[in-house]
């Protein structure tokens, strides 16, 4: 059965084509500059990358263009052997736990949390329209950032502010990654050979979330109502005293807008590095002797820190520790600095092991209190999961 795993953005869309259930991927791609000039895309097929440059003015365009490409290469003869598209939402609110499929319900509850993810359910919608009208035939399903989080018991979703904010204003933890969270889950308990596990699985980008999952289950994560919560992340301050909002809007003479940009575009490694929001051009410049980059580096791997211990204790111990997603799979000076601050708990980091990028290993050593592994995220592959089963 042939699956497309979407994910579309404000301006971009993305996408994989898979033969289900085997999982093989048949074609990737990403659509990018959507409505913005400028615009191109770029298909992967039989391990070659061809870019196109194409004028982009709206998503329902760019699906048109992928449906061709698929029946160019042969992917594909007919529409109708696509029998799935899952459309990745990032905020699901409290309404999905699970991956559903689309009807006009569905799409009004996304468009009702548009505000809670402001960047990414709007396109989503997008996303989804299009992909309603260019390919009819095919089942419509969502899968959402937030769905395995729901498993969080209340002490851990709720905030310590007045009761009813939370009926009120849906103001509570959702968190996010969660599709990825769950992915390198169900692999590493593959790799233990065992589900009854204590897991804390750490997905590290230029976003970032650690999670608590135990049995397979979520406990607790990072992320709070929105994504800037937690971590320090490539341009987003993480947690922080909530004070310094009202403090600094009376002091600076801020709007709200003003100060929400700052807080998510202006601070993190960005904020403090006043180089880059990149990882890799923070290690550069550290190895250069910049000393703003190196403590944004060491704020950086201590809030990582943190979270792995409170989550240490808060399981009960610890089975394995996971490192995933842009930096988790490939800094290995990252990964090597918070296993290095792990040793208090018998965390043994293997050198050797840990000099790769982007392959699935332990990289501790065999006497290391709790492993730690790279297991490369693929949030695509749970997508196109979830959609052939309902599909089916």
């Amino acid at each position: 059965m042939k699956i497309l795993s979407v994910n579309a953005g404000s301006s971009s869309l993305k996408f994989t084509a898979y033969e289900m259930p085997e999982e093989s991927v048949l074609m990737s791609g990403v659509f990018e500059r959507i409505g913005i000039g400028e615009s191109f895309y770029t298909i992967k097929f039989n391990g070659e990358k061809t870019k196109v440059e194409v004028e982009l003015t709206n998503h329902k365009q760019a699906f048109e263009i992928l449906i061709k490409e698929l029946l160019s290469h042969k992917v594909v003869n007919s529409l109708d052997e696509i029998k799935g598209i899952g459309h990745r939402v990032v905020q699901g609110g409290t309404y999905f736990d699970k991956t559903v499929v689309v009807n006009d319900d569905v799409i009004a509850k996304i468009d009702e949390l548009c505000s809670l993810a402001p960047l990414h359910n709007p396109a989503a919608i997008t996303g989804i329209k299009a992909a309603q009208e260019v390919v009819p035939g095919a089942v419509q399903t969502v899968v959402f950032d937030t769905a395995f989080h729901q498993t969080m018991p209340k002490e851990n979703y709720l905030y310590a502010l007045p009761y009813d904010w939370c009926d009120k204003y849906k103001i509570r933890r959702y968190g996010a990654h969660g599709t990825s969270h769950k992915y390198v889950s169900m692999r590493m308990n593959e790799l233990l050979g065992r589900t009854d596990t204590k897991l804390i699985t750490c997905h590290i980008g230029n976003g970032a979330s650690i999670s608590a999952v135990k049995d397979g289950i979520c406990l607790n994560t990072s992320m709070g109502l929105t994504p800037n919560a937690g971590l320090i992340m490539g341009t987003r301050c993480g947690d922080i005293d909530a004070t310094i909002l009202t403090y600094l809007m009376d002091k600076e003479n801020m709007s709200p807008k003003e100060l929400d940009t700052i807080l998510n575009k202006q601070s993190g490694l960005l904020g403090i590095s006043g180089v880059s929001s990149d990882s890799r051009d923070i290690e550069e410049s550290i190895a250069a002797g910049n000393e703003r980059s190196s403590l944004a580096q060491t704020m950086y791997v201590k809030r990582i820190v943190d979270y792995i211990a409170k989550y240490y204790v808060e399981l009960g111990g610890c089975d394995a520790i996971v490192f995933t997603a842009g930096v988790g799979e490939n800094s290995k000076m990252t990964r090597l600095e918070v296993m290095e601050r792990l040793a208090v708990l018998g965390v043994k980091a293997d050198k050797e092991a840990n000099d790769c990028r982007g392959v699935e290993k332990v990289i501790t050593t065999s006497d290391s209190a709790i492993p730690c592994y790279i297991i490369p995220t693929d949030e695509e592959v749970m997508i196109a999961r979830d959609t052939y089963e309902l599909a089916k």
